[in-house]
């Protein structure tokens, strides 16, 4: 068994600096519902836009990119999003910051997809320890995001938010530094893989990968609405303050970070489905104790099981994605990657009306029944063919 390339942590701190501005915006909802004077609903509706154009652009990014590699997507992303964030500091425009927000999604549909299979690529038979610490990168950015963001809008300053920009600008420079050697690598390794397996027929299965996909849709909820809502949740009915809101949200994103890599390394020991099955089920009763607590300190404990189930099933779904769809794993890779952080952005500005008519408390009562729908779905995903043999 070969050691992890290097590479994967490079593409996975890529993975970070485009995430970490993801995991900004919701910490900054507060900050813009106050000073903007917004609902929670037009507040909500800053996370619709930053999953608008990227859920829609992100499975197309990455059709595009089985068909023709474009290496130069993964430092424009980083890139992009290090600019919108901040341009945020600079405005109180609601639209400017609607722009921003999208365009900040942007540019995250246009890492995922091809740093994801060029991470595939180069992980040889450890794809789920590669893939994991690929989405450590990704769940450590969320982590640290409110953080430096909740700093910027209620300590510090908000101009800070160019922090974001200059980060962002170093890490798309090492990437781009190192693209012609990571090219060289994943060129070898496609041809050991064809070496390795010269009888082999790559097909897609796209019944399978269709039920896989409810499962990634019902976790971006659980995702999305969890990044978006929970700072509020402690603010508005734990009557908690905005920084301890974005705490809140870090400890979730924190664990993530651990439990994400574990997950990994658990699934390929003891299967991808079986920690995937294990990680929905277990999303039933955390999320439905989480939003009925109103209490301070349970609710708190009760963001370790709940990050359990929303981090562990990610790099299940994100290999099992590609073997389905082993003609097209950068297409595969855009939808588990993107989507299971995107789509969810489509449904925020419902439960953000939901809460502005009947409350937050009871508008999050989708997050449990969502979660209903994903545990049966994840056992009617078959076992690979691939894997049959």
């Amino acid at each position: 068994m070969k050691k992890l390339s290097p590479y994967v942590y490079l593409f996975a701190t890529g993975h970070f600096s485009v995430d970490w501005a993801q995991g900004a915006i919701p910490a900054l909802l507060p900050y813009f519902i106050s000073s903007c004077h917004l609902s929670y609903q037009e507040g909500a509706t800053l996370i619709f836009a930053n999953m608008l154009l990227s859920s829609v652009s992100q499975p197309l990014f990455g059709y595009y990119s089985d068909k023709v590699s474009k290496p130069w997507f993964a430092p424009l992303g980083p890139i992009l999003c290090g600019l919108c964030l901040t341009l945020l500091a600079f405005t109180q425009n609601y639209w400017l910051i609607f722009l921003c927000s999208m365009f900040s999604g942007f540019g995250s549909s246009i890492y995922h997809p091809e740093a994801a299979l060029m991470v595939n690529r180069i992980a040889g038979d450890r794809k789920g320890q590669a893939l994991g610490t690929f989405s450590v990168g990704g769940n450590a950015g969320f982590a640290v995001g409110p953080i430096v963001a909740g700093a910027c809008a209620y300590t510090f300053d908000i101009h800070g938010l160019a922090v974001f920009g200059i980060v962002n600008a170093c890490i798309a420079f090492a990437l781009y530094h190192h693209m012609p050697r990571i090219l060289s690598l994943v060129k070898e390794a496609t041809v050991e893989e064809k070496q390795a397996h010269p009888d082999e027929v790559q097909s897609n299965d796209w019944s399978a990968f269709g039920r896989l996909s409810v499962v990634i849709f019902v976790r971006s909820v659980g995702f999305t609405v969890c990044n978006a809502f929970i700072p509020l949740y402690w603010i508005h009915v734990l009557h908690t303050s905005p920084a301890t809101g974005s705490i809140a949200l870090s400890i979730l994103f924190s664990m993530g970070v651990v439990i994400t890599f574990l997950g990994g390394v658990m699934a390929d020991r003891f299967g991808f489905l079986r920690v995937l099955r294990g990680a929905m089920l277990l999303m039933i009763p955390s999320m439905f104790f989480l939003v009925n607590s109103t209490n301070l300190v349970a609710a708190t404990l009760l963001l370790i099981p709940t990050a359990f189930a929303l981090f562990a099933a990610y790099s299940p779904i994100v290999v099992l994605g590609q073997t389905y769809l082993a003609k097209n794993v950068g297409f595969a890779s855009g939808v588990t990657l993107g989507l299971t952080t995107t789509i969810g952005g489509l449904v925020s500005p419902l439960v953000g009306w939901g809460a502005d008519q009947w409350g937050i408390s009871t508008a999050l009562q989708c997050l449990w029944i969502c979660a209903v729908i994903g545990a049966v779905f994840a056992f009617l995903i078959p076992v690979p063919k691939a894997w049959r043999k």
